[in-house]
């Protein structure tokens, strides 16, 4: 199918690719579509929901059918056909329905930046290249943006040209533009015309021309993304230090929006079938590309335009059967004829028929043979950024198309975009001049060829929604287009409507019999066009997205057979296990160690906050819900804080280092969390507050040394310090040299035991922990065991055991809610009837009746020992569960209904088949009276 003469592809040049297993040539300069259609392979995927052959059915990015599998050089899902372009070793497939995403990290590179300039031009075809030659004129900084690998938009695919001694001739800021004058005194072609203006715009220090680059979202003040293609077109030869797409941010002082105009679709059964096209797209294969879609066509149309496409296809070979108009009296009907063209006026098409493609078309009663069937339903301004931005639409009844209005944005929108269809009118629109809002091709609006049954006349091709289902829709009392679009999903591909949004509208009118400018159209989102995950995320990806961070003593856990676990982007110790020991061995050793003999963990993760002015009291007093401000200089109070809704957001220790000056302790995931929090409430709320605070997480190595055998530890490595419960007493704190090292030792336990915290700076942290370990007395253990000893003494983990709806109260925390202060965030909350309920989740503990049986976290509770039918009424569920060396079997803790008043009862989990029976008991499960603590 490929013409011998002809198009702006590199004959000279051979690609090969591969589609469906079939292997393929093409040219530089096909996209996918054209070097399919060149080797006579029309079908290019199945619909989604029926499962029918799906044909190339458009030229650009408004392609609703032809969405393939990229599969080399890395895998990419629902891409396009039109947009790909073609390049040496592609290899794509069909799409039966879906995409499939890569089942490997994409090696490629993506990057974004950011631009400023004074004029942003969206399109480079006539109207934008025109707009952008004048702003740069002007002398300013101009940025071009277009979807296509060349400019000249519309131009490439028609063989018009401009008219003798017209365009911008020494209209540029050099005064030697294209003379619009061919070689031999005909006008300058379209596209030779656009390429000259593109090379002198380039050549310009302030304006930048973004190939292959699509404007994809407008927001507010000007601000427009957009996504560039750099690599596609290179294929596996794409150099490794070039991103395959770039995110542009762009800062615009005025925008000036080129983005022409979508031919559209009229409904008709079978109009879904491979072999019915655009007739604008077959005229870009045939002009552009140099192939002929298809050997005999019917053209079926409202407009004159689609008589210019079957000129220009006539001329390059194709058979043109017929030409069926709506319009009884249709302008170009002489010239038709004159070209030996039959022309059907008044009638309309009322089928394509075929088995799997076209070879037939019933119009007019009458069945021509035919393998393509050529539609143009009039033409839709691009209208989406406009959109996006603000910008208020119209109907206009002689376009029979949606218009800009009016925007509060400094946006102007011209060419086809608007409504001027004439190449002069698109050159003197461009340039500022203004150009005619005509008719354009001259066009009556016509949707919907009647029938009695309209099941196989589609409306959107991406979805499969026929022009019954949105009759359906309205059948059933749906009026707004917008519910009918949720409705029917006419509208939610990835193609967002672009040919059967006006359509969908358009039938819906005819339903409710009211006109299509009162039904509208749905609202217009970013992105414009499907934009990659991998390109939004550009290098803000693994370490750099999320960054793992370690501790100063990772070196030494690593060498010592640690094995890690994430938590808050630190790679923390999960437990150490020695040679023939699993999890389960490793963790009940590590916990016996803690709790008969001593045992050391690292614990720099602790989220550390300094709050610092002589406001700083006052300040906690407000965030904490107990009192901070009466702490003692050398002190440690634990406190809790609440979200205004009085649900607990976090928990830590606050210590007094000095009269102004407070160390706040926080959970590891939670320690950003809680800073943007403080400085939210301090610098929105109360910026009368004399206070400084700094984030200090990592200027701090801490150790927990924890164990009934801890103390004798600390002193040998602290000779000058008391260490006795009587001169050190729990919760306080006392600077000493330890191992030598300048520290902060803390007597704090979160594990029940007798317990040191020994802070050092980051610096010293490996030589600190070195000392502890080095009479091999001391036993290294992680998380995981942590989590097994303050579970034991019924210590609480915000967000594992609390889920945003849990108050301090529920945690049978009531002791940490200060009854002496006026106010703290949260208080009033605690007073709502909702928060006292007494079938609240509560924190209890459980024992399952097989002390062997570890619960699964999340296990649901239920009070009956057989499952009923559903609904069944859940009480509760498990938010930590382990398996405990010191109570010699497996327990829980959960949050349940009234759960402090269920001590003793027997509730039910169910796991898999099974019922398994628990008896619910307080959360304090091991040394309740906290003889421990002090050793």
């Amino acid at each position: 199918m490929r013409l011998s003469t002809g198009g702006l592809i590199d004959r000279g040049g051979t690609l090969r690719f591969r589609f469906d297993g079939r292997e393929l040539t093409g040219h530089p300069g096909d996209t996918l579509a054209s070097a399919l259609l060149a080797n006579g392979a029309r079908r290019a995927a199945t619909s989604v929901k029926l499962g029918r052959p799906r044909g190339i059915f458009a030229a650009g990015s408004e392609e609703p059918n032809a969405v393939v599998q990229i599969e080399r050089p890395f895998p990419e899902p629902m891409r396009p056909a039109t947009t790909v372009e073609l390049y040496d070793g592609l290899v794509a497939s069909s799409l039966p329905g879906r995409g499939r995403l890569a089942a490997e990290p994409d090696p490629a590179r993506y990057d974004a930046v950011h631009a400023h300039c004074d004029v942003l031009v969206v399109g480079a075809g006539p109207a934008g290249l025109a707009a952008a030659r004048a702003a740069a004129g002007d002398g300013a900084r101009v940025i071009l943006a277009d979807e296509q690998p060349r400019p000249g938009g519309s131009l490439l695919g028609t063989t018009e040209r401009l008219p003798t001694g017209q365009g911008p001739a020494g209209q540029g800021p050099t005064g030697q533009g294209p003379t619009g004058q061919g070689p031999a005194g005909e006008g300058l072609a379209g596209h030779e015309w656009a390429a000259a203006v593109a090379a002198e715009l380039e050549r310009l220090p302030d304006v930048r021309v973004l190939r292959r680059t699509t404007v994809f979202g407008y927001y507010d003040d000007n601000y427009l993304m957009a996504v560039e293609r750099r690599t596609n077109h290179l294929g596996a030869a794409a150099p490794a230090h070039v991103a395959r797409e770039r995110i542009w941010r762009i800062r615009a002082g005025r925008v000036v929006l080129a983005t022409g105009a979508h031919e559209r679709p009229i409904a008709f059964a079978g109009n879904d079938l491979p072999g019915v096209m655009l007739a604008g797209a077959a005229r870009t294969y045939a002009v552009r590309y140099g192939v002929l879609p298809g050997r005999r066509a019917v053209v079926f149309t409202t407009n004159d335009s689609a008589y210019e496409a079957a000129f220009d296809l006539a001329d390059a070979g194709l058979e043109v059967a017929a030409v069926v108009d709506v319009r009884p009296s249709p302008g170009p009907a002489a010239e038709a004829r004159r070209r030996g063209i039959e022309v059907l006026a008044g009638q309309a098409v009322e089928a394509a028929r075929g088995a799997g493609e076209v070879s037939s078309v019933l119009a007019g009663g009458t069945e021509i043979a035919a393998d393509l069937l050529l539609v143009s339903g009039g033409w839709n301004p691009v209208v989406h950024l406009f959109s996006q931005a603000g910008g208020t639409l119209r109907y206009d009844e002689d376009l029979a198309a949606l218009v800009p209005g009016v925007s509060r944005q400094k946006v102007r929108v011209v060419g086809a975009a608007r409504g001027v269809f004439t190449l002069e009118g698109c050159l003197a629109d461009g340039a500022g001049e203004g150009g005619p809002v005509a008719p354009g091709p001259g066009g009556t609006p016509y949707w919907l060829v009647p029938s009695d049954d309209l099941g196989g006349h589609f409306v959107d091709l991406q979805r499969d929604v026929t022009a019954a289902d949105v009759l359906r829709a309205t059948g059933a009392g749906l009026r707004s287009v917008e519910h009918v679009k949720r409705y029917t999903t006419a509208g939610t591909a990835h193609d967002q409507g672009k040919t059967s949004g006006l359509l969908t509208s358009a039938v819906v009118a005819h339903a409710l019999g009211v006109p299509v400018g009162e039904v509208g159209i749905t609202s217009y989102r970013a992105p414009y066009t499907p934009v990659s995950f991998a390109a939004l995320a550009g290098r803000d990806r693994g370490a750099l997205h999320d960054p793992v961070r370690v501790t100063a003593l990772h070196e030494w856990h690593v060498e010592h057979g640690a094995l890690f676990e994430n938590v808050g982007q630190w790679r923390r110790p999960w437990y150490y296990p020695r040679a023939g020991e699993d999890m389960e061995a490793a963790v009940l050793r590590e916990c016996r160690a803690a709790r008969e003999d001593v045992a050391a963990m690292d614990a720099s993760t602790l989220g550390k906050i300094d709050v610092i002015g002589p406001d700083a009291g006052e300040f906690l007093d407000r965030l904490y819900t107990n009192l901070m401000s009466s702490l003692a200089v050398g002190s440690i109070r634990y406190g809790v804080m609440c979200r205004a809704d009085g649900m607990v957001f976090d928990d830590g220790t606050v210590i007094r280092l000095a009269a102004d000056h407070f160390l706040v302790t926080t959970t590891t995931g939670n320690a950003a969390a809680v800073l943007d929090w403080m400085e939210e409430w301090l610098q929105t709320e109360w910026p009368s507050l004399r206070v400084h605070l700094t984030s200090v997480t990592e200027q701090w190595a801490t150790v927990a040394l924890v164990g009934p055998r801890s103390r004798e530890v600390l002193a040998s490595l602290a000779p000058e310090l008391a260490v006795s419960a009587a001169d050190f007493p729990f919760m306080t704190w006392r600077a000493a040299e330890v191992a030598g090292i300048p520290a902060r030792v803390c007597r704090i336990s979160f594990s029940g035991e007798l317990a040191y915290e020994i802070n050092v700076t980051s610096w010293d942290g490996l030589r600190l922990w070195t000392a502890i370990m080095s009479g091999g007395r001391v036993t290294p253990y992680g998380t995981e065991t942590m989590h097994v000893l303050r579970a034991e003494k019924g210590y609480p983990i915000v967000g594992q055991d609390t889920d945003g709806t849990v108050t301090p109260q529920d945690l049978g925390m009531s002791w940490v809610v200060s009854k002496k202060k006026p106010d703290f965030v949260g208080k009033r909350s605690h007073a709502r009837a909702d928060t006292s309920r007494p079938d609240r989740k509560q924190l209890v503990g459980l024992l399952p009746d097989d002390h062997a049986f570890l619960l699964p976290e999340g296990a649901h509770l239920v009070a009956c020992a057989e499952l009923p039918e559903p609904p069944v009424p859940m009480l509760g569920h498990v938010t930590s569960s382990y398996r405990s060396a010191a109570l010699g079997r497996t327990f829980a803790l959960a949050l349940l209904k009234g759960g402090h008043s269920r001590h003793g009862e027997r509730l039910y989990a169910p796991v898999g088949d099974a019922m398994v029976p628990v008896t619910v008991t307080s959360h304090v499960l091991y040394d309740p009276e906290g003889a421990r603590r002090d050793g």
